[in-house]
C-alpha cells in the first residue's frame, strides 16, 4: 500500500471521528508560582470544537486521494 492511500484511509478516519464527537478536550497544567518548597499549580480545561464542514472536507479530501491515487498515468 502506498503512503498516498495510508493518507487517504487517515485522512477519512479523521473525519468521521470529527463527525462523530464533534469535539475534544484536554486537560493542561500550569506552574503558577514557586515559593521555595511550595508549588502552585493549575490544571485547565480546554474544549476544542471541530466544525462539521472540517470533517466533511477531510473526508472528501481522503476519498478524492483514494480514487485518483488508483489511477496511473
Amino acid at each position: 500500500m502506498g503512503a498516498i492511500k495510508i493518507v487517504a484511509i487517515v485522512l477519512i478516519a479523521a473525519g468521521l471521528l470529527g463527525l462523530v464527537y464533534g469535539r475534544f478536550s484536554y486537560t493542561r497544567e500550569t506552574q503558577e508560582a514557586k515559593l521555595g518548597p511550595i508549588e502552585l499549580t493549575v490544571k485547565d480545561t480546554q474544549t476544542v470544537n471541530i466544525p462539521v464542514w472540517t470533517g466533511v472536507a477531510a473526508m472528501v479530501a481522503g476519498c478524492g486521494l483514494l480514487l485518483f491515487a488508483g489511477k496511473k498515468t
